[in-house]
């Protein structure tokens, strides 16, 4: 007979939950973890947007959610408050949970979805592959063409804010390759992509309408087939509607233009902060270990998607109830880890595998995926150090400005100085005045809009990043 909670057991909208998101939160979300896990131990009630969740932040106890297909579900009618009606409908995270797709499926049906994905990815994962050739052959492309239009703007020594001019457009250009977009489908997404991964009151509208624009690609490519990722998935499974087809792409577009994005600014900075010879020392291999230890030290997806207790069960010091919501934080589960050796993993050049950026158990990035996005940031750091002789930051490493919401922590600007190395092809690209050097961090954006080589079929994409940019995100 399976074990219930005992009477008297603290119940989770009984306990004093503070709320998550605040001031010292973001700025300073170690701190709180540390508080919170010195308070309560490795699971700690909170307030989320005011609802009540247990935030797990011990690196067994994290483990053990992401493993336990059988009691931590991630379909979110298990979670009691919703069916109850005490979660209020315009809840802000509730509009992503409702998308039915992948991440949110259990058991054989997850499987299954899971499966199409890996068959799917598989030909873009395989270098062997032409499809996974002419992939790498873009990225590498396009993070020359981005490198060029920087240097376009503001000359072979000046400033630059690498999430705006950098790896965000990269992001972007991936996607809009991978995914085959029509010319005319690309401008659309890229506004309503960011205000939902912003969250606030315009994310529920921009997720529906980032969902009707993707269901609108499926059906193009259901019409129309090509050598693309939707297409792909319909080779996969023939079977998915235009609308299920539209939810899956709603999630990889997600993912690969918010935590792949993540990803690369995280490595990026992990690397301008270390020493030159970590920086000479960069190769393909010592690369995918410079994006681990980013991941350790920083994970882009700090607390993970929710879980729902499928029973009750014991979990660090508290009963969790049938229906509870849990927060697996990543964040939380490394510092424990880090906790031992913390100085060391901080200066080694290699890292632990047993990070949880790619997650872990039944639900974690499928592997053609985690293959995917490791070459993506690894191209696109490796590439970046190709074209400078110096890259360093043009701010105080405490006064960079991060983006610390529920799920994600990243960089909202990656300022720096640079300078071009000689044998850059950027400078071939140079006009014969250099434009003036802007230090507001808008100057490449400019320059993107079609100025690069090879990017004439892409400036209706452009277009739209070049008025978004600015503000950044």
């Amino acid at each position: 007979m399976l074990p219930s909670a005992p009477a008297g057991s603290p119940m989770l909208e009984s306990l004093p939950a503070a709320p998550l998101l605040t001031r010292e939160f973001d700025s300073d979300p170690a701190g709180v973890y540390q508080r919170l896990r010195h308070t309560y131990g490795p699971v700690a009630p909170v307030a989320l947007m005011g609802a009540p969740v247990w935030l797990v932040l011990g690196y067994a106890e994290v483990l053990e959610v992401l493993r336990n297909e059988s009691v931590w579900r991630r379909d979110v009618r298990y979670w009691r408050a919703r069916a109850q009606g005490t979660l209020p409908p315009d809840w802000p995270l509730l509009a992503g949970y409702e998308v039915r797709q992948t991440m949110f499926m259990d058991d054989e049906e997850h499987r299954g979805a899971r499966q199409t994905h890996n068959t799917a990815l598989a030909p873009f994962q395989n270098g062997q592959s032409p499809q996974g050739w002419e992939l790498r052959a873009a990225v590498a492309r396009y993070t020359d063409e981005l490198v060029a239009a920087l240097a376009t703007e503001s000359g072979p020594t000046g400033y630059a804010d690498l999430c705006a001019q950098y790896s965000r457009p990269l992001l972007l250009m991936v996607t809009t390759k991978l995914f085959g977009f029509p010319d005319d489908l690309g401008d659309e997404l890229v506004t309503d992509l960011w205000q939902m991964l912003d969250g606030g009151e315009e994310a529920g509208p921009a997720t529906g309408r980032a969902l009707a624009a993707m269901t609108r690609l499926a059906a193009h490519r259901r019409a129309e087939p090509g050598d693309d990722l939707p297409s792909h998935m319909l080779f996969a499974d023939p079977g998915l509607s235009d609308e299920q087809l539209g939810r899956e792409l709603f999630m990889n577009a997600v993912y690969l233009n918010d935590i792949t994005n993540t990803m690369v600014l995280n490595t990026l900075l992990e690397v301008l902060l270390g020493n030159a010879a970590v920086r000479r020392s960069l190769s393909v291999g010592q690369l995918e270990e410079t994006l681990n230890r980013a991941v350790l030290v920083n994970p882009p997806t700090a607390n993970m998607p929710f879980r729902f207790a499928a029973r009750d069960v014991r979990l660090g010091n508290f009963w969790i109830r049938a229906g509870d919501v849990v927060l697996p934080s990543a964040a939380g589960a490394h510092r424990e880890l880090m906790a031992g050796d913390s100085a060391g993993i901080a200066q080694s050049v290699l890292s632990t595998r047993a990070h949880l950026g790619w997650g872990a158990g039944p639900h974690q990035c499928p592997g053609a995926a985690r293959e995917l996005g490791t070459m993506i940031v690894t191209t696109a750091v490796g590439r970046f150090f190709e074209h400078f002789d110096q890259a360093e930051l043009a701010s105080a490493p405490d006064q960079l400005p991060w983006r610390s919401g529920p799920m994600v922590r990243g960089l909202r600007h990656l300022p720096v100085y640079y300078e071009l190395n000689q044998h850059s092809r950027a400078r071939a690209q140079l006009p014969a005045a250099p434009a003036s050097r802007g230090q507001d961090g808008t100057g490449g954006a400019g320059a993107v809009d079609g100025s690069a080589p090879g990017s004439r079929g892409r400036r209706g994409l452009f277009s739209t990043m070049r008025r978004m940019m600015p503000g950044g995100r």
